[in-house]
């Protein structure tokens, strides 16, 4: 005879725990309906839904496109408007500047005409800088040498003032 693997466990007396109980039995209703023996007659599928099930499909697929399509011009118009103050930023440093361009052209702050931009010290038209009919660029003249600045007045004159004083001493020593 074959001993069971839980025979020493047979003489372990078991503790029930206070906390535990054993569940009621379930009543069943008396009108309850049984299963039947074969549930395929439950799985027929009513065709009268198809045109409406379609018809919600269509329009959810009509809403999101919508919404896609809403959302891609949101994303492009935000990339635009963020491309344009950078441009805007770079023109208040240098006017005229395309950062696509090939020649840098100041624009004016007024009107568009010759005498405009020379009132502006630009010193030459719009028309000098445009592409000529050779395919050739026109290359704008330099602009006029720089104005002279209150600091470089200051250096000329203390200059002047060290060489006279040199002058002076020089003058006093000599007999």
């Amino acid at each position: 005879m074959t001993q069971s693997p839980y025979a020493a466990a047979a003489s372990i007396p078991l503790i029930k725990s206070p906390s535990l109980r054993v569940p009621r039995p379930v009543d069943l209703p008396p009108d309850i309906h049984p299963l039947p023996e074969s549930v395929n007659d439950y799985f027929v599928y009513p065709f009268t839904l198809e045109p409406h099930t379609v018809t919600i499909e269509s329009s959810r697929r009509t809403t999101l496109a919508a919404h896609a399509a809403r959302r891609e011009a949101y994303l492009r118009s935000r990339e635009e408007e963020k491309e344009r103050r950078k441009r805007e930023a770079l023109r208040r440093i240098a006017p005229g500047f395309e950062p696509h361009g090939s020649l840098l052209v100041p624009t004016p702050k007024g009107g568009t005409s010759s005498s405009t931009n020379a009132h502006h010290g630009y010193g030459y038209d719009e028309a000098h800088a445009n592409v000529s009919g050779g395919g050739k660029m026109q290359v704008p003249p330099p602009p006029p040498p720089p104005t002279r600045s209150v600091m470089d007045d200051l250096v000329d004159q203390l200059a002047a003032l060290e060489g006279s004083s040199n002058t002076k001493s020089d003058s006093a020593l000599s007999p």
